[in-house]
């Protein structure tokens, strides 16, 4: 794990804390060298499926010209949910880094199963916990400010 690369992913993560974005950030490593970088873009789009992790794979598949993201890193902010979990293993990267667990328990559960060998794909290497206090404030401020705004 490289630190600098988490530090990126928290930058990307505070880009969307400032959209009133959940946030979560992502960059996406090749050969050490940051090839993609996203953050929750899901209220500003509408979409559902904006979530960092899935906006930075996109970038990372249009830059290499490839969906193949083998020997690709990624560094996120928070544990990926199972839909992007999904994506981190179709798209092949081969190590996922998290600087905080998800608060619902039943998830690290599902990820370790998703990203399990398969006939069609390796397995993905997945670390957890990697800057909890980080992980933990950014989220805290910002529920904290958004449960202030609904008061």
């Amino acid at each position: 794990m490289n630190k600098l690369f988490m530090n990126e992913a928290f930058k990307e993560a505070k880009k969307a804390f400032e959209l009133n974005e959940i946030p979560i950030g992502a960059v996406i490593v090749k050969d050490n060298k940051i090839i993609a970088r996203a953050h929750n873009m899901k209220e500003i789009n509408n979409f559902v499926g904006d979530h960092a992790e899935l906006i930075a794979i996109k970038k990372a598949s249009l830059l290499l010209k490839n969906w193949r993201l083998d020997d690709c890193d990624i560094y996120i902010t928070l544990e990926p949910c199972p839909m992007c979990a999904s994506a981190i293993k179709q798209s092949r990267i081969s190590n996922v880094y998290c600087a905080l667990k998800n608060s619902d328990s039943n998830n690290e559960v599902i990820l370790k199963q998703i990203f399990k060998a398969d006939k069609n794909n390796k397995k993905v290497n997945f670390i957890n916990n990697l800057d909890v206090e980080k992980g933990t404030k950014i989220l805290q401020n910002f529920f904290k400010l958004k449960r202030n705004k609904n008061l």
